[in-house]
C-alpha cells in the first residue's frame, strides 16, 4: 500500500474507489454520482466509482457511458449476463484502483453521505468498517425473512451475523486482494469479509428509502441465495444428517431390543398395518431427505471442480483495459 502521509499522495493517486453493482436502478445513477463526489469534496482526496453493470433490464448501460463521458472518475462494467450481486461486487473489486474500497447499492438505500464517516472509522486502525442500517426502510416481509436468514446463518455456522449489516461498507486494499484470490463461487460477500479474519468494526447509519427501480431479488431467489450460502459456508447441515442416523440406528436397536424381550415374556403381538406403513414413511422419509442434503453438498462439489470464473466482462468504458 502506499504512503499516505507523503505530500503529494492525497491528490495524485486514486485513495478511494466507490462500487456499486447496477440492477434496475438507471434512474438514480446519475444522483449516486453527484451525491458520492459532493460526499467527498471536504476530503479533498482523489476517488473513483466503479459501475457494474448485471445486465440490467433496464437502460443502465447507456447511462453508465454517458455519465463516464462526462466524469473521468466514473468507470462502467458490463457483464455478459445476469450473474448476481455479489459476482457483480467481485468484478468492481477487481476493477477498483483505490487504497480503500467503498460498496454501496446503487439504490442509494446506502447514503453516500455516510462514506466519509466510514473512511474516518477506517484510518484509526482496521480494515473494514461495515455500516450497520438504523431504522431499515425495507418493507415488514423482507425484514422479517433477513433476520430468519441470518438467524439461521448464526446456528449453522456457530457465529453470530447481524441482519442490520450487509455490503455497505469500506474496505482496505489487502482485504480485498484477499478476497479476490479466494476460488470459490459462492461469492457472498460480507461473509467472505469475516472469513478474512482482519480487524473489522461496524459503524451506525442512517438507512434511506430506494430512490428507483424495486429490488431485484425474489422470495424464489433469497431462498436460492439462501441455500447456495449455507451450502457454501457451513458444513453443519451434513452433521445433523450424521447425528440423525445415529439417532435412528439407536432407536432401531432399541426397537429390536423390545421386541426380542416381548418374545422372551411371551407378549407377542401381530404388527398391525398401521404401524408398519408409519414406520416405513418415517424411515424412507429420513432417509430421502438425507440423500438430499448429501447430494447438494456432491452438486456443490461439482460446481466447484469446474473452476469457471465469477463473471464475464463484455465491455468497459476503460477503452485500454483488458477485458477480466
Amino acid at each position: 500500500m502506499r504512503d499516505p502521509t507523503h505530500p503529494d499522495y492525497r491528490m495524485r493517486q486514486t485513495v478511494l474507489s466507490v462500487v456499486s453493482p447496477v440492477y434496475g436502478c438507471a434512474g438514480c445513477l446519475e444522483t449516486l454520482c453527484e451525491r458520492i463526489a459532493a460526499a467527498l469534496a471536504p476530503l479533498g482526496i482523489a476517488h473513483e466509482v466503479v459501475l457494474v453493470c448485471d445486465a440490467s433490464p433496464d437502460d443502465a448501460w447507456p447511462r453508465i457511458v454517458e455519465i463516464a463521458a462526462r466524469d473521468p472518475r466514473v468507470r462502467g462494467l458490463r457483464l455478459s449476463r445476469n450473474f448476481g450481486q455479489h459476482p457483480a461486487i467481485s468484478a468492481g473489486l477487481a476493477a477498483a484502483r483505490g487504497d480503500w474500497v467503498v460498496v454501496l447499492d446503487c439504490d442509494l438505500q446506502d447514503p453516500p453521505e455516510a462514506i466519509p464517516a466510514l473512511y474516518a472509522r477506517a484510518l484509526e486502525g482496521v480494515d473494514a468498517v461495515v455500516a450497520q442500517r438504523k431504522d431499515r426502510k425495507d418493507g415488514w416481509a423482507k425484514r422479517t425473512l433477513s433476520r430468519a436468514f441470518y438467524a439461521t446463518l448464526s446456528w449453522l455456522t456457530g457465529d453470530r451475523h447481524d441482519p442490520e449489516t450487509a455490503n455497505f461498507g469500506i474496505y482496505s486494499r489487502r482485504l480485498v486482494e484477499q478476497i479476490l484470490r479466494l476460488p470459490e463461487s459462492g461469492r457472498f460477500f460480507p461473509l467472505l469479509v469475516r472469513w478474512t479474519g482482519l480487524p473489522r468494526t461496524t459503524l451506525a447509519v442512517a438507512h434511506a428509502g430506494r430512490a428507483d427501480g424495486r429490488s431485484g431479488y425474489t422470495l424464489r431467489g433469497l431462498l436460492r441465495l439462501a441455500l447456495e450460502v449455507i451450502m457454501s459456508h457451513s458444513d453443519r447441515p451434513l452433521r445433523l444428517v450424521a447425528k440423525l442416523g445415529v439417532l435412528f440406528g439407536l432407536a432401531s436397536f432399541g426397537f429390536a431390543l423390545l421386541s426380542v424381550y416381548r418374545w422372551f415374556v411371551g407378549d407377542i403381538a401381530v404388527a398391525g398395518f398401521t404401524s408398519i406403513i408409519a414406520s416405513i414413511w418415517l424411515v424412507g422419509g429420513a432417509t430421502i431427505a438425507c440423500l438430499g442434503v448429501v447430494g447438494l453438498y456432491v452438486g456443490r462439489i461439482f460446481t466447484e471442480s469446474k473452476r469457471r470464473p465469477h463473471y464475464v466482462v463484455v465491455e468497459s468504458t476503460d477503452a485500454g483495459d483488458p477485458l477480466r
